[in-house]
């Protein structure tokens, strides 16, 4: 229980961190670089596929390691490049350049700390306590996510720019330090023989949850900078209304996640699966029909909050569905490959729906992004328990 305690208050400081500097990156592109729409909108898309491709190869290498020294590294990186955000500024030498280098290699470390986390995740936790973390973790994630940026511009606003990327990087630091308390020692790897069983995108690929969370992930933050425009341009909501439209439903992902656990021991895993996985994926076409107002505003917030809720129920049933269903030697691997294609998916789609705004306008192509969303919950997995074993051993053994 200590062990799970530290891996836990490990997640939560890194993860309050990051929601207290959400957005800092562009925010001091704007306020201290003086950057243009193109150079934040790069900054945002270059930062996921570099870092996406940059962090491929780095599956198999977590994977033959011990993953709570990855964990630990990976969090000291995160902290070094951060810092050095501050450092310039305060030197008066900070670029565009180093913003850009920065986010690459968050985004890169992010993946492997995720594919490490997962893994000695599954050591630490067994199997029958898997859903009760995971959506303790989840809880904690939405709570940070409802606090996190109010705090974060408003230290912004006191403090400077910089103030909440420094704050970020104390946060890695803190949970490199938690997860050093853990201590205690992995058992090693087993010898293979110099040569890993295959797993990789050739796996992912037959797996239709695969498809279903990548797509669904990229088409809604893909039209999140478009309902931006639309919101504050056109409909003339202010930034404290934005605000307020996106941070109050977060509530909605603390709910879902309590009920996750009680849902799935009622009506057991599948149906929660494919039931919350078809629901949220009703939600995004209302916010084609938003308008100006408070009636807008109240569409805005009952869109959000189905989503979000639906959201908190589905992704700690999910992320215990995966990791019960990857092979202890594979989950580095499989979780770095799906996060790689998540992070890149979510740049190709952000790019093409801000291409297909600048043609029809940002309301139609939130729209048609509502649209697709509606077919996702096709790809969702019809197998019921008793293909559990078949999905488990899945091509080759994987």
């Amino acid at each position: 229980m200590r062990e799970r305690g530290l891996l836990w208050l490990s997640f939560g400081v890194s993860v309050f961190g990051t929601w207290l500097g959400f957005d800092a990156f562009p925010l001091i592109a704007i306020l201290a670089l003086h950057a243009g729409p193109v150079e934040v909108s790069l900054l945002s898309a270059a930062g996921l596929a570099v870092g996406a491709v940059v962090a491929a190869p780095l599956g198999p290498w977590v994977e033959v390691r011990r993953k709570r020294p990855v964990m630990i590294g990976m969090d000291l990186l995160r902290c070094a490049a951060l810092a050095s955000v501050p450092a310039a500024y305060t030197l008066g030498c900070l670029s565009f350049a180093q913003l850009l280098v920065v986010s690459v290699v968050m985004a890169a470390a992010g993946i492997a700390f995720r594919a490490a986390s997962g893994a000695y995740l599954k050591f630490l936790v067994p199997p029958a306590d898997l859903l009760v973390v995971n959506g303790r973790f989840e809880a904690t994630a939405w709570t940070a996510t409802v606090l996190g940026p109010p705090l974060g511009n408003a230290a912004i606003g006191l403090f400077g720019p910089v103030t909440t990327v420094l704050a970020d990087a104390v946060s890695y630091l803190l949970s490199a330090a938690s997860l050093r308390a853990i201590g205690g020692d992995e058992p090693r790897r087993a010898g293979t023989g110099g040569k890993l069983p295959r797993v990789g995108w050739h796996y992912l690929l037959t797996r239709p949850m695969f498809g279903n969370t990548v797509l669904v992930n990229g088409l809604i933050l893909a039209t999140a900078p478009l309902l931006a425009v639309l919101m504050l341009g056109p409909l003339g909501f202010t930034p404290w209304q934005y605000g307020l439209a996106f941070g109050l439903p977060c509530l909605g992902g603390l709910l879902g996640s309590r009920l996750a656990g009680p849902l799935v021991t009622r009506f057991g895993e599948h149906r929660v699966l494919l039931t919350a996985g078809t629901l949220r994926a009703c939600w995004s076409i209302g916010l084609a029909f938003v308008g100006p107002g408070p009636a807008g505003l109240v569409l805005v917030l009952a869109v959000q909050f189905g989503l979000v809720t639906c959201m908190g129920v589905f992704n700690p049933v999910f992320a215990t569905w995966r990791l019960n269903r990857t092979p202890a030697d594979r989950v580095a691997r499989t979780l770095s490959a799906w996060s790689v294609s998540n992070n890149a998916t979510v740049a190709v789609l952000t790019a093409l729906w801000g291409g297909l705004a600048a043609v029809t306008g940002p309301r139609l192509a939130i729209g048609a992004a509502g649209l697709l969303l509606l077919a996702t919950p096709l790809l969702l997995p019809r197998a019921g328990p008793a293909d559990q074993a078949g999905l488990r051993r899945g091509p080759g053994g994987a």
